[in-house]
């Protein structure tokens, strides 16, 4: 009976020893992304060849185009993101070993960016994955992100 009443009496003063401790903390900055320089307002003019069109990723819409030319280390991408959307969204460039190669800045429901500037020099026909990514106004918390596989081309 009083082994039982020691071992009582030592597992909670553990318990109020671990509990009193100090948890060491993770503090992780978060960098709110720029909007992007060079958004433009409204519905882009696309060239038919480049298979724009609206997607539909449920939380958000977004256009975009399906064949993705470079030149001049920028690739063009009509990325659009509707009047009609009521969350931001950004366009990430990756290679086929999910390495960032371009981006976007966060562009606004109504506005539009034509081309991504590219952070490597790309081959033809490389396989890329353009990621879609939204965000919540003001909070940045995330609404969910979408990725599409292509392939860039090259031109002279």
């Amino acid at each position: 009976m009083i082994f039982s009443a020691v071992i009582c009496a030592l597992s909670v003063a553990a318990m109020f020893f671990a509990l009193g401790m100090d948890k060491p903390q993770v503090h992780t900055e978060f960098t709110p992304p720029p909007f992007e320089e060079n958004a433009e307002k409204g519905t882009p003019p696309v060239p038919k060849y480049l298979g724009w069109s609206e997607l539909d990723a449920r939380a958000f819409k977004f256009s975009v185009c399906g064949k993705v030319y470079a030149k001049e280390q920028k690739a063009d991408v009509w990325f659009t993101n509707p009047k009609s959307n009521v969350l931001w969204l950004k366009l990430r460039i990756l290679d086929e070993n999910n390495n960032i190669i371009g981006e976007t800045g966060i562009i606004r429901p109504g506005e539009y960016v034509r081309a991504v500037p590219l952070f490597k020099e790309v081959s033809d026909n490389m396989p890329i994955t353009v990621k879609v990514m939204s965000y919540e106004p003001e909070t940045y918390f995330s609404e969910g992100a979408v990725s599409l596989g292509t392939s860039i081309k090259v031109l002279p």
